[in-house]
């Protein structure tokens, strides 16, 4: 997620059985309990209480993660702390919380672009690479964990946009698959009746961000290219960018998705009113959940389409990083290996849907059978693309939120909102 992340949200409720943990290695900790918060060189020791900071807790299975472990380690408790549902506001209160140097927070929830930006800054902590076999993750996962060859975090959760769609409307009209172009998703829109078309996110904020690299990317552009250098003023961007200020403008996306973030518009297609719907894995769960989803065992997942074929969805997800001016950081860096191994990933996956970011998992035969979208959503990981890695992150997101929205507001033409856009990064992204 933005992100949610959310990125991003969580899913359904459920219970978990969680195996042991991975032994720490001697060097990470002291192996006493007490409060200590690690010397100059950023060395894990420490150990007792701890906290975990992260955006709400939508699922509620992160506190059944949480009680597990504080069964098995009655002097090592760990509270949550859920931060807003908004990723915007959760980086705030974070960064607040870093320029305070507090210890308030201890393991931080960091989506996976603040990664750079708080490792730039020195508010999280180094980890040893010894501690989590990488080799096991998704590589993307790994990379956006990653500030100059240093593992700053350890990878938990991924993501990327999915084309939720109704399977029963568009079986009612004819149409035997989902759509794999923009304009075939057009053609399908007129021939159901009834329904609003399509939605994505779309408020101002960093679901914008996602929603807007993806409109670009799978128009063949890019908001930075592969040398890191700001390119978005292109034909390309445009086309893009074009398709979402064309679908406000045609009712192609329902006015009301301008206020869109992922639970609003998790909940406008629950309700019916959407065709189709630009959305984060997490969402399987909750519309599957009998009461309060009208579309139970009527809808499926596909990759996003583009302008020529499937579209690029933007990596989302989220990492665990200890924050530099945490106590007890070799309890912390217990703790993120629990939640990272693969007992721990699994499990989280039948409770809540999330997808993990352990490669395994995707090839597992039950997880197949009870998650049949695993083959699409790997697919979709493999294909995603970052957004911009800058140390000014939150500059740069604010930036693409800012001329996103006003091109597709109509404050501002795709023309200008790019040109700006692409004036505003040049001076906040050094290659």
């Amino acid at each position: 997620m933005a992100g949610i992340s959310r990125t991003v949200p969580a899913w359904s409720r459920g219970a978990i059985a969680i195996g042991a943990m991975a032994v720490v290695l001697a060097a990470c900790g002291s192996g006493k309990t007490g409060s200590g918060s690690g010397d100059a060189a950023g060395r894990l020791s420490g150990r007792g209480p701890i906290t975990l900071a992260q955006g709400k807790d939508t699922s509620g299975n992160v506190q059944n993660q949480v009680n597990t472990w504080n069964s098995r380690h009655p002097k090592e408790q760990v509270r949550l702390i859920e931060l807003p549902e908004d990723a915007d506001a959760q980086r705030q209160q974070m960064v607040q919380n870093a320029q305070t140097k507090s210890d308030a927070y201890t393991v931080l929830n960091l989506d996976v672009v603040w990664t750079s930006e708080f490792a730039a800054n020195r508010w999280i902590t180094p980890l040893p690479k010894a501690q989590f076999d990488l080799s096991k993750f998704l590589p993307p996962t790994v990379q956006t964990a990653t500030y100059r060859d240093q593992l700053y975090a350890a990878p938990w959760k991924t993501d990327a946009g999915l084309l939720y769609y109704r399977t029963d409307l568009l079986k009612k009209a004819g149409i035997s698959a989902p759509p794999k172009t923009w304009d075939e998703m057009k053609t399908d829109c007129g021939k159901v009746k009834g329904v609003n078309c399509y939605a994505g996110q779309f408020d101002k904020y960093e679901g914008l961000t996602c929603n807007f690299s993806e409109a670009v990317d799978s128009a063949g552009g890019v908001v930075v290219d592969d040398q890191g250098k700001p390119d978005v003023n292109t034909p390309q961007a445009k086309q893009g960018l074009d398709f979402l200020v064309q679908g406000f403008k045609s009712g192609l996306i329902p006015k009301e998705a301008i206020t869109y973030q992922e639970e609003p518009a998790r909940r406008a297609f629950e309700k019916g009113n959407l065709l189709f719907l630009r959305q984060w894995p997490y969402q399987w769960a909750l519309s599957n959940k009998p009461g309060s989803s009208k579309v139970v065992g009527k809808f499926d997942v596909a990759p996003l389409p583009g302008l020529g074929g499937p579209g690029a969805p933007t990596l989302g997800g989220h990492n665990l990083a200890i924050s530099a001016f945490a106590k007890n950081k070799a309890t912390a860096l217990d703790f993120i290996s629990f939640l990272t191994s693969e007992n721990t990933e699994r499990a989280n996956l039948l409770a809540s849907s999330e997808a993990p970011t352990l490669a395994s998992l995707y090839g597992d035969p039950e997880l197949r059978k009870k998650f049949p979208y695993l083959p699409v959503l790997k697919a979709s990981l493999l294909n995603a693309k970052p957004r911009p890695k800058a140390v000014r992150y939150g500059d740069v997101t604010a930036a693409i939120q800012e001329d996103a929205y006003a091109a597709l507001t109509g404050k501002m033409t795709s023309d200008q909102a790019l040109a700006d856009l692409q004036n505003k990064l040049g001076q906040l992204i050094q290659p």
